[in-house]
């Protein structure tokens, strides 16, 4: 039984979402799933693995945020490629997508909501819980994201925790010195790393601060700090108020994270809030024991204790503190390193995430009998 699906998603950028739902199209099976992937807004570097698969990929080009003529352009694609799903991906596609879907009269629509969404209004809820009446599902990744849109009044029965996949690592291991040396860090320093897009969600200012509380503290400690966003500039001029580049280190945007991270000593994460961290993810693949802010997103990934712990949000201090314990106790690192390498083995397999949203879709096509 062949199953068309139309995946949906604003943007082809560097994101967490849009990884998965590359991912997602490029794994699931071919003799049973019909992929086409829609961007609403614009194109991006992520495109070229999709196209690269054979997988076809269509820019509806929406230029404001509410444009018309682009849920119009949507709807006319949709009834083009007559889908039997439509599977939306994030605020804006979920909005224009199941709107569109629902105008063409697609036979079941499922809205996927990734992280927890502080910055919405009242008036994204209205839409959210309007939209999910049309829904058939909505897939999340974190029960954490369920509990705050069952808190804004859209049903739990709707939602389908399935979480983020990660593909086993690959063979281009190199040393640490190699790593360091890209990285512009002493070898024989501690290595902390933190991973994601320079902006207010990630409160980096506090990891800056924890970082030079525990360099001062230690004297051998450096964080470096992968990514770019809007507040590089300003997290630049802050660190350089602060710290030195000694112990706090800036290095862009890199492809080679996946090399680097088995050689750091711990991996930082300090967010306000998140559906679930794929950096997180891979660096518990790689056994880098992960001091994460404590928040829900978090808290389906590390288990305290066992992969990691857990800080308040806020607390450099703390995060300071419980570095420093672990850099002085290498049993505990060791233990943290084995336990976070079998839990996303075993739970977080891209195989089990294509596979729970392959059996999503043929139970859904079912129901609809399409």
């Amino acid at each position: 039984m062949m199953v068309r699906v139309a995946l949906v998603i604003p943007t082809m950028d560097r994101g967490g979402a849009e990884k998965q739902l590359c991912l997602l199209a490029n794994h699931l099976p071919r003799d049973s799933f019909d992929v086409h992937v829609v961007l609403l807004t614009r194109d991006g570097p992520r495109s070229e693995w999709l196209r690269a698969a054979g997988i076809p990929v269509t820019l509806i080009g929406k230029r404001f945020k509410a444009d018309p003529s682009a849920l119009f352009r949507l709807r006319r694609k949709l009834k083009s490629l007559r889908p039997d799903i439509v599977h939306t991906w994030l605020f804006a596609a979920n909005s224009f997508g199941r709107a569109a879907a629902r105008m063409a009269n697609v036979p079941t629509i499922i809205g996927s909501e990734r992280c927890v969404d502080p910055w919405k209004t009242e008036a994204h809820f209205m839409i959210d819980r309007q939209l999910a009446k049309c829904s058939s599902a909505i897939t999340s990744n974190s029960n954490g994201v369920v509990d705050f849109y069952a808190s804004h009044g859209i049903s739990r029965t709707l939602f389908h925790v399935i979480p983020n996949g990660i593909m086993p690592r690959g063979g281009t291991d190199i040393d640490r010195d190699e790593a360091c040396r890209r990285l512009g860090v002493d070898p024989k320093r501690r290595l902390i790393l933190a991973v994601g897009r320079l902006w207010p969600q990630k409160r980096y200012r506090d990891l800056i601060w924890a970082a030079e509380l525990l360099a001062t503290a230690r004297e051998d400690t450096s964080l470096v700090i992968v990514g770019d966003g809007p507040q590089r500039g300003e997290l630049l001029r802050f660190r350089d108020s602060v710290t030195t580049p000694d112990r706090v280190r800036f290095c862009g945007l890199r492809h080679d994270v996946a090399e680097l991270l088995p050689h750091a000593d711990a991996f930082w994460i300090g967010s306000d809030y998140e559906g679930q961290s794929n950096a997180v993810i891979e660096a518990m693949q790689a056994g880098v024991p992960v001091i994460a802010s404590d928040i829900p997103g978090n808290r389906d990934l590390v288990v305290p204790n066992q992969t990691g712990c857990f800080f308040a949000v806020g607390d450099t201090a703390d995060l300071a503190r419980q570095t420093n314990q672990l850099f002085d106790d290498p049993s505990r690192r060791a233990q943290f390193k084995e336990s976070a390498i079998k839990r996303i083995r075993d739970q977080f397999s891209v195989e089990s995430m294509v596979h729970r949203h392959a059996e999503l879709y043929e139970r859904m096509k079912e129901r609809s009998g399409s």
